[in-house]
């Protein structure tokens, strides 16, 4: 997982997409623009709590699925992590991805890097990274962005819907956070991924 990278704006380093009664919304994690924010390591990306954001983001998380079917039994964990109001955002996605892969049932081996590593010159957004850095890894870090039509799982034949909350209005919406996943299909997501 590239923790030495530069904080990049509008990416889903601090955003997600939930479905809601009005269709699709986009939450978002206020960061301190402090002097040169763009230029900080990830890692050192301070968030900013002078505005409600923790409660406008429970709030909206839980009009969006309190009728679903496991909501129930994953929300007080999750707003558990929110409210300890994590001093940085790499803590937060770390919290957050721990908490949704476990969750899920997936255990994943994470490792940070120690150092930047650049992509391939010329290369596309998923293109191999150098083997002298890191062997066979591929350079997934712009593959989805929330400027871009995200078709990978289509691309691939892998998409395919669950039930959500909101199917009867708006069919199956692809591309939301895995929090939808878990809250609609609980137990049964790790079998959806798979």
């Amino acid at each position: 997982m590239e923790a030495c990278e530069n904080y990049q704006k509008q990416s889903y380093r601090n955003r997600c997409r939930i479905l809601t009664a009005n269709g699709v919304e986009a939450l978002n994690v206020p960061v301190v623009h402090e002097g040169g924010t763009f230029s900080l390591p990830i890692k050192e990306i301070k968030l900013e709590y002078s505005t409600p954001w923790v409660l406008r983001t429970e709030r909206a998380i839980e009009s969006a699925y309190y009728s679903s079917p496991f909501f129930i039994y994953y929300k007080d964990e999750l707003f558990e992590i929110l409210d300890s109001h994590p001093a940085t955002l790499w803590e937060l996605n770390r919290r957050l991805i721990d908490f949704f892969c476990r969750k899920i049932g997936i255990a994943p081996t994470i490792k940070e890097t120690t150092s930047f590593i650049a992509a391939v010159e010329g290369s596309c957004s998923s293109s191999t990274v150098s083997e002298e850095h890191v062997p066979s890894a591929a350079d997934l870090r712009e593959v989805i962005h929330p400027k871009r039509p995200n078709t990978i799982m289509r691309d691939l034949g892998l998409e395919r819907p669950y039930w959500q909350v909101f199917r009867d209005k708006y069919g199956f919406v692809p591309g939301l956070s895995i929090m939808d996943l878990l809250f609609n299909e609980g137990p049964e997501s790790i079998c959806w991924l798979r």
